[in-house]
């Protein structure tokens, strides 16, 4: 792994820690901001498999657009789709009023974040 996606994967893994800690919290948990991080890991994941195929990444927060590109490099990515559509939303959206997450929604953007990740990092 190149230096450069090797920074990729640890600026995700601090995104995953991050949600990881938020989501355990009993009092006035920010359940906003573990999805945010649950997204900004699968983000980082598909943007460090881009570089590693020597691709620049898309300066984008869609999750869907990234697994479009790489898709053209392994088609196997189609196994985390629904993963990455379900955790699309939390990149922009989250962030301002009008929507809000529970635990619910936390807790299943950790684990579908969680699938992406397990699924990404082997292919690097």
């Amino acid at each position: 792994m190149n230096a450069l996606v090797a920074e990729w994967v640890a600026k995700a893994e601090g995104d995953l820690h991050t949600a990881r800690r938020e989501v355990r919290v009993r009092r006035n948990a920010n359940y906003d901001a573990v999805c945010y991080h649950a997204q900004q890991c699968a983000e980082k994941m598909l943007k460090a498999y881009l570089v590693a195929q020597n691709q620049n990444p898309l300066f984008t927060h869609n999750l869907v657009e990234l697994l479009q590109k790489c898709l053209k490099h392994d088609k196997t990515f189609d196994l985390i789709r629904l993963d990455l559509e379900a955790l699309n939303g939390y990149g922009v959206v989250i962030r301002y009023p009008g929507t809000s997450a529970g635990k619910q929604d936390a807790t299943d953007a950790v684990k579908s974040t969680q699938r992406v990740r397990d699924f990404v990092l082997p292919k690097l």
